[in-house]
């Protein structure tokens, strides 16, 4: 997703009142460096800058772009180097967890009917009498995680 660039409302309203300045004098001078054209050198430069800094973010989506392509491709043949070195080795092989790989047998098997690991809670019944918030319909306690 491009990044938004930027438009200035302060530009564009300066724009439009020097514009306007204009039409009284085009070298109108009010005093303490407030002159048509310094007002118009000003804007010039405000718009300078804006166009400068919404190509910094063009290119900076380009290189982003390309940054996330050279990862897919590296990932990619990280896959391909651990794979070729399987292939020769063997997957259970020491060179094969030299080159990250886990060596078939080292990988732990999940068991089926495993208890749950200690850190989790279990649901605990909470008896308070009926018409309680904790009781549903029926009058059964709720079930509720401490």
């Amino acid at each position: 997703m491009a990044r938004l660039k930027r438009t200035s409302q302060t530009l564009e309203k300066a724009e439009r009142r020097a514009a306007s300045i204009s039409s009284i004098d085009p070298n109108l001078d009010l005093g303490n460096g407030l002159t048509q054209p310094a007002f118009s050198t000003l804007i010039e430069k405000m718009r300078t800058r804006e166009n400068v800094y919404n190509t910094a973010l063009s290119n900076l989506d380009k290189f982003y772009r390309e940054m996330l392509e050279t990862e897919r491709e590296l990932a990619d043949m990280a896959e391909h180097m651990l794979m070729a070195v399987a292939t020769r080795y063997g997957k259970s092989s020491v060179e094969y967890g030299m080159a990250g790989g886990v060596p078939k047998n080292q990988r732990r098997k999940g068991l089926r009917g495993e208890s749950p690991t200690p850190n989790s809670q279990q649901p605990s019944l909470i008896a308070n009498g009926n018409g309680s918030k904790n009781s549903n319909q029926n009058g059964n306690k709720a079930v509720v995680p401490q």
